[in-house]
């Protein structure tokens, strides 16, 4: 990051947002779409997904209270997640290839996945009312990751297929201990987005209970949305996942908390997180930089949420009984944070709740295909 970030003014704090817009937070959503969509002269033109099938009530069970006893029903505004989706093809290899080298993969397949499709569905998964805003090529991993959204329980009207970008797509080498390398071509995630996104996206957004964000798309488009997210009040949590660029100032600045995992929270700052001191150090210079919360995913330490001005929170792991494949692991981390932070729950509670989520989603391969029902994890945070 540059010394220029130095002048990030402090972003109003979270709590009290929160108790401002709380009348905010549980009106009902206005997610119809404009007859009429004006479109750039310059921009290619791209068809909006209608969600072939009623979207249900967002009238769900609400767990304000407790991570296991329902409270009633209430209305709650949704997770929004605006960001990308790729096709995942995985090649399964005992170790990846030395430079010049050739390897033979044990199996290949092609799964839906990205990081916002993979939170969307997480979301949608944990029984949420979620909305996913994002963009698709006309092609067959396209439809293979519009059939997977849907099949999460997630809303997609505000999914836009591009006609002269492919879609998103990439190869994730998968070794044996579960962990993988991963090369991402953008596709429409990058290309092919509006200079200033549809009112409708924007009215979505602004109707959020919460917003989550990732860095998979361009930093244009997360700063819009990021805005109008603020502006209405609505909480917004960034995964630093994705580019490895310094992010913008002007997206940092509005954003509530900050989401990366240690490798992640190390290129951002330019500051070794090997150990937990270290991590504290390098959280410190995100404080300073305006960030009031950072959420760190530390793999098989566990995670920490820094609060400004408090000790962090330390949740270890929850343990797997068998770690098959670590892919979209953080995506659900954070997606099932979000959905225990909109629902109320206290902080120590949202990072046992992610934790549970996480653990349950190594144990099965592929990214949307991991995401854990809520079923699942209220048993394990039972059985521990």
């Amino acid at each position: 990051m540059s010394g220029s970030m130095t002048s990030i003014s402090p972003s109003t704090p979270l709590s009290q947002r929160s108790q401002s817009n709380s009348n905010h937070r549980q009106s009902a959503v206005n997610l119809k779409s404009p007859t009429n969509l004006s479109i750039p002269n310059f921009i290619i033109p791209s068809r909006r997904r209608k969600n072939p099938k009623s979207f249900p009530s967002l009238i769900v069970n609400s767990t304000t209270e407790s991570l296991n006893q329902p409270t009633g029903k209430s209305i709650q505004a949704p997770l929004v997640v605006v960001g990308s989706a790729n096709a995942d093809i995985y090649v399964e290899i005992d170790r990846l290839p030395k430079e010049g080298e050739t390897v033979s993969a044990k199996t290949g397949q092609t799964l839906a996945g990205g990081k916002g499709a993979n939170q969307a569905v997480c979301g949608g998964m944990l029984s949420y009312p979620t909305y996913f805003v994002g963009q698709i090529g006309k092609d067959a991993h396209g439809k293979l990751i519009m059939e997977a959204l849907e099949g999460g329980g997630v809303h997609i009207d505000h999914l836009n297929e591009v006609s002269e970008e492919p879609t998103g797509h990439a190869v994730v080498m998968l070794q044996s201990d579960g962990q993988n390398s991963i090369i991402i071509v953008g596709g429409a995630n990058m290309c092919g987005w509006p200079e200033n996104l549809a009112n409708d996206d924007l009215e979505t957004v602004k109707n959020a209970g919460i917003v989550l964000l990732q860095r998979e798309i361009p930093d244009s488009i997360n700063i819009q949305v990021a805005k109008a997210a603020r502006n209405a009040g609505v909480p917004v949590i960034l995964d630093a996942g994705g580019m490895d660029s310094p992010i913008p100032v002007e997206l940092l600045k509005h954003v509530d908390i900050l989401s990366p995992n240690e490798s992640e929270l190390a290129r951002l700052t330019g500051m070794e997180t090997e150990s937990f001191e270290q991590i504290s150090l390098a959280v410190a210079k995100c404080h300073q930089l305006g960030v009031k919360e950072v959420l760190v995913k530390l793999g098989g330490r566990g995670s920490a949420l820094f609060t400004e001005g408090k000790e962090p929170i330390k949740q270890s792991i929850i343990e797997a009984k068998k770690v098959i494949d670590t892919t979209g692991a953080g995506d659900t981390f954070t997606a099932a944070y979000a959905v225990a932070f909109v629902e109320g729950k206290t902080k120590v509670e949202c990072l046992r709740f992610a934790a549970a989520a996480a653990s349950l989603c190594v144990q099965v391969k592929g990214a949307i295909p991991s995401m854990p029902h809520r079923k699942a994890v209220l048993d394990l945070l039972q059985s521990i």
